[in-house]
């Protein structure tokens, strides 16, 4: 079942009305573009129909004219001779002729009035549609841009930050360690120089492991806020 029930629904329709009673306001803005574009389909069809069937008219109105102007010629040429009676039968055909043509010139005006009513009906019909497309545009955007924010307070919230920040503390903790230990080494002895050597090269190895994981921690913001 459409939506609408006739095309005085459409063109009077609230839009915004109906989606906000939607369960599913971008199934019903797709649903309701659909039927308005059927409609304008139907709408224009019939108007070519009626504009074809106008210029038919047209063309027996204008050798219904013709006739009339043939039979008013024969109608002079019988009165010349002097047959009255034929005269008379042109003129009664003549007369026809100008019955049916008024009838036609009434049926014209009618399409025209169609016409006119149908060339409304398209404006207002378009113009509806484009207000439809308009807002599905605007409820796609929504979309896109609640999409695009969930992704990232779902990266945010994901553990993985927190993890990282969790091991950053743990390398640091470590450092700590080392260099308290270094420097307990320090409290009343001398090292050899074997001994500061190994101390040098422990306290560059927690250095490098800090630094690769604030790399490592630094592209992984990067990757959630280009997000």
């Amino acid at each position: 079942m459409g939506i609408f029930s006739r095309l005085a629904d459409i063109v009077n329709s609230n839009v915004n009305s109906i989606l906000d009673r939607a369960e599913d306001p971008e199934k019903m803005i797709r649903l309701i573009i659909q039927e308005m574009e059927d409609t304008l389909v139907e709408v224009r069809t019939t108007a070519a129909r009626t504009i074809a069937e106008r210029k038919e008219i047209e063309r027996t109105v204008e050798r219904y004219r013709e006739t009339q102007a043939e039979w008013q010629r024969k109608a002079e040429v019988a009165l010349r001779k002097d047959r009255e009676d034929l005269s008379k039968a042109a003129l009664i055909e003549k007369a026809k002729l100008a019955q049916s043509t008024e009838a036609m010139e009434k049926e014209l005006a009618a399409l025209d009035h169609v016409l006119a009513q149908g060339e409304a009906d398209i404006t207002k019909l378009a113009a509806k549609l484009k207000e439809a497309k308009a807002k599905q545009q605007a409820i796609q955007a929504r979309h896109d841009t609640a999409s695009s924010r969930l992704k990232v307070r779902t990266r945010l919230h994901d553990g993985r930050a927190d993890d990282a920040f969790a091991r950053f503390d743990m390398v640091e903790k470590r450092l700590d360690a080392a260099e308290g230990a270094v420097e307990a080494f320090d409290l009343g002895a001398s090292k050899t120089l074997t001994e500061e050597i190994a101390d040098l090269e422990a306290e560059s190895a927690i250095e490098d492991e800090l630094t690769a994981l604030k790399a490592r921690l630094g592209k992984e913001r990067g990757a959630g806020k280009r997000a």
